[in-house]
C-alpha cells in the first residue's frame, strides 16, 4: 500500500468510477479488476469514509440546461478570511462552483451561470457586498475538462 493508504486496486476503482461513475457497478469493475464485487463495494464505502471519493456528481452543460452565460470571476479576500470568504461565495444564487487559491491576490475564483444580463449584473452586485475585491470579470466561452486518468490504469484490463 502507497503511503496515503491507498493500493493498485484503490487507484483501479477511482480510475473506473472516473470514467463514468453512474453507468459503472461494482460488477463491472470485477470484470476489469483482479477483486471481487463485494471487494470493491467495500473499498468504495471505505474510500468514501476516508473523504477521498467525496461524492458523485453529474457534468452539466450549463447551456443545454438554460444558462448560456458562464462567468469566471477572479477576486481578492484577506488571506485570514479567504476560507470563511470562499463558503460564502459558493452559498450565492447562481455560482456553481468556487477556487480557493493560496496566493495573496485573486485567491478567490468564482464561476457562476446566468440565462440574462439582469442575473449578471446581480451576480456581480452580490459579489460586490462581500469583503472582496473583484479583479477580474470573464466570460468562459468553453470549459473543457477530464478526469485524472492514471489512477490505477495499468491495473484495469483493457477487455
Amino acid at each position: 500500500m502507497a503511503a496515503d493508504g491507498l493500493d493498485e486496486i484503490d487507484y483501479g476503482i477511482l480510475h473506473l468510477l472516473q470514467q463514468n461513475a453512474r453507468a459503472t457497478t461494482p460488477v463491472d469493475m470485477a470484470d476489469q479488476l483482479p477483486v471481487t464485487d463485494t471487494t470493491i463495494r467495500n473499498r468504495i464505502e471505505r474510500l468514501e469514509e476516508k473523504g477521498v471519493i467525496e461524492g458523485y456528481v453529474p457534468i452539466i452543460d450549463y447551456e443545454a440546461a438554460g444558462f448560456p452565460m458562464r462567468l469566471q470571476f477572479s477576486c481578492t479576500a484577506a488571506t485570514n478570511k479567504r476560507e470563511e470568504i470562499a463558503t460564502r461565495v459558493l452559498e450565492l444564487p447562481n455560482v456553481v462552483k468556487v477556487d480557493e487559491m493560496l496566493s495573496a491576490r485573486e485567491n478567490i475564483r468564482a464561476l457562476a451561470v446566468a440565462s440574462t444580463t439582469e442575473e449578471v449584473n446581480d451576480i456581480a452586485a452580490r459579489l460586490d457586498e462581500l469583503p472582496l475585491t473583484i479583479e477580474r470579470e470573464s466570460l468562459l466561452r468553453k470549459e473543457r475538462i477530464r478526469p485524472f486518468n492514471h489512477f490505477g490504469e495499468h491495473v484495469v484490463s483493457k477487455e
